[in-house]
Order: structure tokens, then C-alpha cells, then sequence
């Protein structure tokens, strides 16, 4: 009787903490508004995107991961009218900068990574590289 007893206390106080752990859970879509997220970098050669605009290898454009993307606070089953549509982004990598607007989805990305289109990614290395680990971005 005494152990069952123990086990019920210890229930009951590990059943009461349960309410502080899930208040603590992020928002769907919130990891990547509330800090500089980390992934890699690739490039693309744009046409139509998911956001359901045509754009150009010289447009400082990204896609990215359909993890974001199909997350983003307020997506629709519409990939047009999805709002992360539009957003800017500020990418760094090794000392160098830039600015895209999001425009598309990436199925091959992890959920940090971006996918450039080539003028972008040119303007943090050269195309040759191909891919760059460990950029940093944030909404910009």
C-alpha cells in the first residue's frame, strides 16, 4: 500500500508540472520570428514560385524550406496567399550581406535553409561554391 502511495505523490506532482511545460511550447511559426536562425544556403534558377509570381535569375529572391513555408502563421491551402509571401529576408555569410524577398517554396531545404536565386547567392560567394553552411539570416 505505501509504495503504491509514493507512486500516486509522484504522479500527481509530475502531472502538475505539465501545464508550466506546455506554456512554455512555441507557436507554430514562431522559432523563426523570436531569434537569427541558422542553415545553409543554395541557388536556383527562378521561374513561376509558389507565391504565384514569375521572377529572373537577376532578382534578389529566395525560397524557402517547405517547412517554413507550410507552417508560416496564417498559411492557407492556397501557397499564393501564404504570408510569409512578400517577407524580407537579411542573409550573412562570411562577413557579406543581402536582402531577398520570399517568393517560393524549397522541397529539398532543411527548415533554416535558404534557396537563392543566383544574383543573391553571388552576393554573399561565388556560384561555384554551390553551397554555404552556416548562414545566418532574420526577417528583415
Amino acid at each position: 500500500m505505501f509504495v503504491f502511495q509514493k507512486f500516486v505523490a509522484a504522479t500527481l506532482i509530475a502531472l502538475s508540472a505539465l501545464p508550466a511545460l506546455t506554456a512554455a511550447a512555441p507557436v507554430e511559426g514562431a522559432q523563426v520570428e523570436a531569434r537569427a536562425n541558422t542553415g545553409q544556403a543554395t541557388y536556383f534558377y527562378p521561374g513561376l514560385g509558389a507565391c504565384g509570381k514569375n521572377n529572373g535569375n537577376g532578382d534578389l529572391i529566395t525560397a524557402v524550406s517547405k517547412l517554413l513555408y507550410d507552417t508560416y502563421p496564417g498559411h492557407t491551402a492556397n501557397p499564393n496567399n501564404n504570408p510569409v509571401c512578400g517577407r524580407r529576408i537579411k542573409a550573412n555569410y562570411a562577413g557579406k550581406s543581402v536582402t531577398v524577398t520570399v517568393v517560393d517554396r524549397c522541397e529539398a531545404c532543411a527548415f533554416n535553409d535558404l534557396d537563392l536565386s543566383p544574383t543573391a547567392f553571388q552576393a554573399l560567394a561565388p556560384l561555384a561554391q554551390g553551397r554555404l553552411s552556416g548562414v545566418t539570416w532574420d526577417w528583415a
